[in-house]
């Protein structure tokens, strides 16, 4: 596993691409109309592509939810039997420049932030956060009230911040990123603080927007502040954009995205194309909500450890005690789990830091060569699914590490 000189440049190049990142909101627009490739048969959902049969449990039926939401058949029958024969298409939102929350979930009617990297031009989208209730179409379930909820975010809520957006000439979010982590969230598992924040960036325009109804603002004011979740699809989208943008240098090891399917987990390494590196699911330590058993834990997808890719997430752990609330664990524990993180990584981000850790930078750019020699493995925080659908818990994930192996055998390590 010996690195050469060219090796490590490579390395420092995919670091400082990822540190220089400039994600900048630039609109909110319904997919068809700013994805590229996005079709009106089109359902894009998360982890490494699969064929349609080997999709099962919550993220098959998310898959035919999002069909079902299109009016693309008329029942979950007719949708399987479309899928099956190709007449409707599923595809990995990765290869979109999208990144999906769970099970995913894109179609074309449905709003997605885009968000540009003003530094490199990479852009990255993500669709909108469905509310509070666990019972949400990226967690397995589609019903009449999972519609309607799509149905007021893409009338309601969507065209509100996109309005807002624009008038505003865009909204840069790594300014909100790196002060939120100064305010108790890592922007993963934790996004109380950058809603806040990022619901006052749209304040001043949501004062003077003429043309959208005052009802629709208190609204939307609502959905962006109720639980304090809603900012973790801006970050996904930031961290798609930063992550792009270290992807295709020659002869790099560092990790450019990180997901898992109801399969399997996979990552993309930047030096080494498109090709996704599959592994088995990643160990989980889960902390559920009351009446729920860990038998209970099915997994359905999820690409939010882009988070993690860039340096955020559990890679900032130690900024975010509030979270042993939420997902278990102790303040110690996060901190010593932090630590161990700048092992396996490049560096550290110059922008994003951790005050308990005297203000230092995230551990940032994931090594695959650092993984397997350290036997370290990347710590993931995330949300839980149910077998039955609907959010359970929350927790950590380590992932496997077969995959970095794998990664490490293809430079000929």
């Amino acid at each position: 596993m010996n690195r050469s000189t060219e090796h490590d440049a490579a390395n420092q190049e995919a670091f400082e691409r990822l540190t220089t990142a400039n994600p900048v909101l630039t609109d909110v627009a319904p997919a068809i109309d700013v994805v590229p490739g996005m079709t009106k048969n089109t359902v894009l959902t998360s982890g490494p592509p699969l064929p349609w049969e080997a999709y099962e449990g919550g993220q098959r039926d998310a898959i035919i939810g999002g069909a079902l939401f299109e009016g693309l058949a008329g029942n979950a029958e007719e949708a399987a039997e479309g899928f099956a024969s190709g007449e409707l298409k599923v595809d990995g939102c990765h290869d979109y420049g999208c990144v999906g929350s769970l099970a995913g979930i894109y179609t074309a009617s449905m709003p997605v932030f885009v968000v540009r990297n003003e530094t490199h031009g990479t852009v990255g989208y993500c669709n909108m956060y469905e509310g509070k209730s666990p019972k949400r179409l990226n967690y397995g379930v589609y019903d009449e009230d999972v519609r309607e909820q799509l149905q007021f975010i893409g009338d309601k809520v969507a065209p509100t911040i996109g309005a807002a957006t624009r008038a505003l000439g865009g909204i840069p979010l790594k300014p909100i990123m790196s002060r939120a982590l100064h305010m108790g969230d890592e922007l993963h598992s934790r996004n109380t603080a950058a809603s806040l924040l990022f619901a006052r960036e749209l304040m001043p325009a949501f004062l003077d927007l003429a043309d959208v109804p005052r009802s629709d603002v208190r609204d939307t004011m609502e959905i962006l502040t109720e639980d304090h979740y809603f900012f973790l699809r801006l970050s996904m989208a930031a961290a798609k954009a930063i992550a792009d943008a270290a992807h295709g240098v020659e002869n790099s090891s560092i990790v450019t995205a990180m997901c898992f399917s109801c399969a399997e987990f996979g990552i993309r390494v930047s030096g080494l194309g498109d090709e996704w590196i599959r592994g088995p699911h990643a160990s989980v330590q889960a902390k559920l909500f009351d009446g729920h058993t860990e038998d209970e834990i099915s997994w359905m997808g999820g690409e939010s450890p882009i988070t993690e890719t860039v340096g955020l997430g559990g890679f900032a752990q130690a900024a975010a005690f509030p979270l042993q609330a939420y997902q278990g664990g102790d303040p110690q524990a996060m901190v010593d789990r932090n630590l161990k993180l700048y092992d396996i990584t490049q560096g550290e981000n110059p922008d994003f830091h951790i005050p308990f850790l005297k203000y230092r930078g995230t551990p940032t750019g994931i090594d695959v060569f650092k993984v397997v020699q350290t036997g370290i493995l990347p710590m993931m925080d995330i949300g839980i699914a149910g077998k039955g659908g609907g959010q359970i818990g929350a927790g950590t994930v380590r992932a496997p590490m077969e995959c970095f192996e794998a990664a490490v055998a293809k430079f000929g390590g």
